[in-house]
This record gives structure tokens, sequence and C-alpha cells, in this order.
């Protein structure tokens, strides 16, 4: 399922790196870099999810949620903030923030608050469960199997690049797409870590002796499809 998610940080770090999430999970995704944009974009745009920084220049996230909550929208708040201090949670949620995380925190933990609101927000609809072949990755429960055997402890690495293939299956995937789409625009690594990874998800989904299901396309990239 679709969702529009609006995430209001300064911090390019992490909205880069939030916004990569997000867009692996289906979701469409935009940004504001203060509270004065992000007043703007909510003003003329329907969200279903804010994720919104506490510190940052213009109007701060507190006075951001008072006075979207003013105008009755009642769109989810996820307040994202480096202080730790129970006063400062107490504030945000009286201000309006359905939830409140602080940094640093765990990519998963970021995730499991987004999904239960999300699905606050849709209460009605049901988790989206990426399939091919006997594969399958349900992206609620982070759960992937392979026919009747679970794939226990996947990284979020293994789980964002797996969620990629199975939303382009059969598809030639460049491996410059991948490692954009994966670990970033800026990405200045070793690139040998999509060939790396890669290998980490053939040895997962090919255990018990498992046909291939990623297959190498010879100065290209690779593809998702039975052989």
């Amino acid at each position: 399922m679709n969702f529009r998610v609006l995430i209001v940080d300064d911090d390019e770090k992490i909205t880069k790196m939030l916004r990569r999430g997000l867009i692996l999970e289906g979701h469409t995704v935009e940004v504001a870099r203060d509270g004065e944009l992000a007043l703007r974009s909510l003003a003329h745009t329907t969200y279903d999810l804010v994720i919104l920084d506490l510190i940052m220049p213009g109007p701060d996230g507190i006075e951001v949620c008072r006075r979207l909550r003013a105008t009755g929208d009642d769109v989810p708040i996820l307040i994202l903030t480096a202080r730790d201090e129970i006063g400062d949670r107490v504030l945000g949620l009286d201000a309006g923030a359905d939830d409140y995380l602080v940094k640093p925190f765990s990519y998963e933990e970021l995730l499991a608050r987004v999904r239960a609101l999300l699905r606050r927000r849709r209460p009605h609809e049901s988790s989206v469960v990426l399939r091919y072949s006997d594969l399958t990755l349900d992206m609620a429960t982070w759960e992937a199997r392979r026919g009747d055997c679970l794939l226990e402890s996947l990284s979020p690495t293994e789980f964002e690049l797996l969620a990629y293939f199975l939303r382009h299956p059969r598809q030639v995937l460049r491996r410059e797409q991948l490692l954009e789409s994966i670990w970033g625009y800026d990405y200045d690594g070793n690139a040998n870590v999509l060939e790396l990874y890669v290998g980490y998800l053939r040895r997962r989904l090919e255990v018990n002796g498992a046909p291939r299901l990623i297959q190498t396309i010879r100065g290209v990239g690779y593809v998702l499809r039975e052989e």
C-alpha cells in the first residue's frame, strides 16, 4: 500500500536515509528542510504521515505540531529528536504528536513505529507482502520465507536489497541503479559491496539446494527470475 509521507528535518544525512528506506517500502516521500516549508507543504498537500524533527530553523517541531493541529488536521506525526528528557517528550505529545523517537535510533525501530502509525491511519487495509515464485517478504513483520523455510535475522541492508528485487521481478537491474537505490546517490565506498550482499542473499535463498532466483547479467547487473 502506497502512503504519502512528509519528512521534516534539516539533517541531510537523516533525511536521505529515511527517504530511501520509505521509498523502498513503497511510499511516496517528500522532504522539507525547516518548519516554515513544512507548514506550506501541509497547507497544500494531504499526507498520511509526518516525520518531524524537534529542533530546526524557523518554527520548531513543537510549533509545527501546534499549528497543524489548530487547523484540525489529524495526520499522524512522529517526532524525531536528540532530546531525551521526559518533559520534552510530554511537550511533544501534548502539542499533538502521536509518537516520539529519540536520536540516535535504530532503523528497524523507526520502521516499526512508522508501520504502526500507518496501520492506525488505515486500520482496515492489510499489510504489504511482496511475492515472487516461492519467495515472500512481509513488509510489516520483516519476515522472509522461501517456501516453508523462514529466513532468519535479515540485516537492514539485506532486507532493503531483497525488497527492491521483489518490487522489480524479472527486470534487469543495473549495478549503478542498485547502488544508488540501496546505498545512496553519494555512495563512494567499495563498489564490491553490492556483490557481497547479493552473495549473502543467495546463501540465504538457496538453502537446502533451492534453485537460484537472483541471476547475474554479466556486465550489467542482476535480475530476480527463475532459472
